[in-house]
């Protein structure tokens, strides 16, 4: 399990935009946080603006001239944009197809019609990994709420025994497991291997999934017993369409990006060879980028002309996926500019420095941190890209499999404990019916099982790998 060491005060050569002292430089984060927390929890601004005037905060409290305060701040949230933007919009236009042409629907059906009712909640947690794994979490909810709500009512069950099942699969694919929008952020912040961060994600969030999903679903049920709302069961789109894509090939289509990820991975560690002409080939293959673009070609095919779509109709498609993700781009670009004014403060330095002579795993102080922020500012998305920053330093002499399990331990503290201030919260309150209270007992607590569990599955893996 990687420890901070002396030797690691080494890995960072960014010359810090001011010279502020370790006092200076903790008021400076506390403040910029501060900022970022009150602006978006007190005065519900947005996010994207809250995150640049928390940068600027920030810089100018650690004394940076306000030039290069903005110069930082511009900087990463180009590079982050560049590095993950492209990405979120392919596989939005990807969850676009799968929603549209009813591929989502017709994986929840086949599941579904094959799954017994003790079985019922395990096939909850099923589609929704299969299902959220090309598309937001918000999407997803938008997605399967409706199928959680149906099946409750028809199978009377409660409605917790059902869809926290469906909730914790999409969380977890959601904080944990790239092409989503926070651990790319976070792999490419902490110079990850995405393939390897892929693959010991998956190991994370199966058993993450299943403790926060069907075994806690039978305790959240007792706790809160509710009947589906009859007001929010809503028509499914695919209802309209005279024909939907086949189960094989629309899993095929959505697994389809994993697994060439996956392929340059093992091709990585098996031939380990930068020079040998299979791995080039397979860096090409596997890169997230070709990856995914790949996937959207093949499921305007797979995906929009098996539901009968014609050129025209395909193109709206990915058209209309665009603007929705708009929001996000900028905030995770924005967070990205917050994590490059950190790094451009010195402040990773001073987390190495004032940490070098603690007893503490390099993973568990990661997963801290984003658990604070996260608290803090009820943004998983954010928490990751702000925690990625500050520990970035401490990827520098890791593993390749270290350097992925710090940006799962990153997710799993992303996760922690969602409550008022997270969107996510209102969306699940709202959807279900319940109270704040209720709320709180059941999607708060599996939020919270799964960012545990998670944290102490890297623990574990960092033993072995």
């Amino acid at each position: 399990m990687p420890h901070l060491s002396v030797e690691m005060l080494a890995a960072d050569a960014t010359t810090p935009i001011t010279s502020a002292g370790h006092a200076q430089l903790g008021i400076a984060v506390l403040a910029g946080i501060a900022v970022i927390v009150l602006l978006i929890t007190k005065f519900k601004l947005h996010a994207f603006l809250s995150l640049i005037i928390g940068s600027l905060v920030l810089g100018a409290v650690a004394g940076a001239p306000l030039d290069k305060a903005i110069a930082s701040f511009s900087t990463g949230l180009g590079t982050t944009v560049a590095g993950t933007g492209v990405l979120i919009a392919l596989g939005a236009v990807l969850g676009k197809l799968l929603a549209d042409s009813g591929g989502a629907d017709q994986i929840v059906d086949t599941i579904l019609a094959k799954a017994g009712r003790r079985a019922m909640p395990w096939a909850m947690v099923l589609i929704a990994g299969i299902v959220g794994l090309p598309i937001f979490f918000e999407v997803g909810i938008v997605l399967l709420i409706p199928v959680v709500l149906l099946v409750a009512k028809r199978g009377n069950f409660s409605l917790m025994r059902i869809g926290i099942p469906a909730l914790a699969g999409l969380s977890v694919m959601h904080g944990l497991i790239p092409p989503h929008p926070g651990p790319l952020a976070a792999i490419d912040a902490v110079k990850a291997n995405l393939g390897v961060t892929l693959a010991l994600g998956v190991v994370v969030a199966i058993p993450a999934a299943i403790v926060a999903g069907p075994l806690f679903s039978r305790y959240a049920a007792r706790w809160v017993d509710i009947a589906p709302p009859e007001k929010m069961i809503p028509q499914r789109t695919s209802d309209d369409l005279q024909q939907r894509p086949g189960f094989g090939i629309t899993v095929a289509t959505v697994l389809l990006p994993v697994v060439m990820m996956l392929a340059k991975a093992l091709v990585d560690v098996v031939v380990d060879d930068p020079a040998h002409t299979v791995q080039r080939v397979f860096d090409v293959v596997g890169s997230p980028l070709i990856a995914l673009l790949t996937a959207v070609v093949v499921g305007m095919f797979t995906l929009g002309r098996s539901a009968g779509f014609t050129r025209g109709r395909i193109a709206s498609t990915v058209e209309s996926s665009l603007g929705p993700i708009a929001g996000v781009l900028l905030i995770v670009g924005a967070g990205g500019g917050f994590k490059q004014t950190l790094v451009d403060s010195g402040v990773g330095q001073m987390i190495l420095e004032i940490s070098k002579d603690w007893n503490i795993s390099t993973l568990l102080l990661a997963w801290l941190i984003a658990v604070t922020i996260r608290l803090a500012t009820g943004s998983a998305t954010v928490a990751t890209i702000s925690a990625a920053g500050l520990v970035a330093p401490l990827a520098a002499d890791m593993s390749t499999t270290h350097a992925a399990l710090l940006v799962l331990a990153i997710g799993a503290g992303s996760l922690f404990f969602s409550h008022v201030n997270d969107a996510g919260f209102w969306m699940v309150k709202e959807y279900f019916g319940m109270d704040v209270g209720q709320t709180l007992k059941t999607w708060s607590v599996m939020e919270t099982l799964i960012s545990v569990v998670g944290i102490v599955g890297v623990l574990l893996l960092s033993l072995v790998v």
